[in-house]
């Protein structure tokens, strides 16, 4: 059920990446059955590659726990990582990544399936056909 809950919290973001005009990712950060870290797509509007959904949960709850390592966390977002964001998750140690839909061209499982920690639990497919369909319907429209 926390599955659930916390991945509708990160499609909630998604859409306000979608409204910002952005490619519709959203992710939170949660500790303790606690949102610490929350984000969406900001690349449009930073002018800036690296500011990926995740990218900003990331850095919210680091700045909320006071230091770098996630190591009590849980990450959601809506679509599987890419590699730049697996490197960063592995990196700040997070034990527990939950994503909604596979991203067969661009998510790190194609890539470098090995980026995140080796202690770390990826579950794929959590309200995988919302995640999906969001995404796929602002790439239709953007075609």
């Amino acid at each position: 059920m926390d599955d659930l809950r916390f991945m509708r919290m990160a499609l909630r973001e998604a859409q306000a990446a979608l409204d910002e005009g952005e490619i519709p990712v959203g992710a939170v950060v949660v500790c303790n059955g606690q949102v610490i870290g929350r984000g969406h797509n900001m690349t449009e509007r930073l002018n800036d590659v690296t500011a990926h959904a995740e990218m900003q949960a990331i850095t919210a709850a680091s700045e909320y726990l006071g230091g770098k390592y996630l190591t009590d966390c849980t990450l959601y977002v809506t679509v599987e990582p890419c590699i730049m964001c697996a490197g960063a998750l592995g990196w700040s140690q997070v034990p527990r990544i939950v994503y909604g839909c596979a991203d067969p061209k661009r998510g790190y499982m194609t890539y470098a399936p090995r980026a995140l920690h080796p202690r770390c639990e990826a579950v794929g497919g959590v309200m995988e056909q919302e995640c999906r369909e969001m995404i796929q319907s602002f790439f239709r429209q953007k075609r």
